[in-house]
């Protein structure tokens, strides 16, 4: 079992930046790929990021490449989002999410624990 928290999200100018976490609970965090993903209103949930149990391998949107990163640190239990030259359409309500298996997936049915979401909103 693993328990996610987000947090980092909140308003900012669109050319501006944030950086988000999600924080696990468990001994096993480091085994588990992670991913983010983010839900606009009236919108469906997108996938943004992937980063591999060991942080070795990583895969972003293609719409995203360049100004996201995700990144983690294992002896914190911790996987981050780093998002730059934020734009309006990047709002919306972002989640972590851990995957048990180690293949690299972009769907969110791959994922078996998911966060609560933390809420970007990007100023124009």
């Amino acid at each position: 079992q693993v328990q996610l928290v987000e947090s980092g999200g909140g308003l900012v100018q669109a050319g501006g930046s944030l950086r988000l976490s999600c924080a696990a609970s468990g001994r096993t965090f480091s085994t588990y790929a992670m991913g983010w993903f983010r839900q606009a209103p009236g919108k469906e949930r997108e996938f943004v990021a992937f980063i591999s149990w060991s942080g070795g391998r990583t895969v972003y949107a293609d719409s995203l490449k360049g100004r996201f990163t995700i990144s983690r640190d294992n002896a914190k239990n911790t996987v981050y989002l780093q998002m730059i030259s934020l734009k309006p359409e990047d709002t919306a309500v972002y989640y972590c999410a851990a995957a048990a298996r180690r293949a690299t997936t972009t769907q969110a049915s791959g994922y078996d624990y998911w966060g609560q979401g933390t809420q970007v909103t990007v100023s124009s």
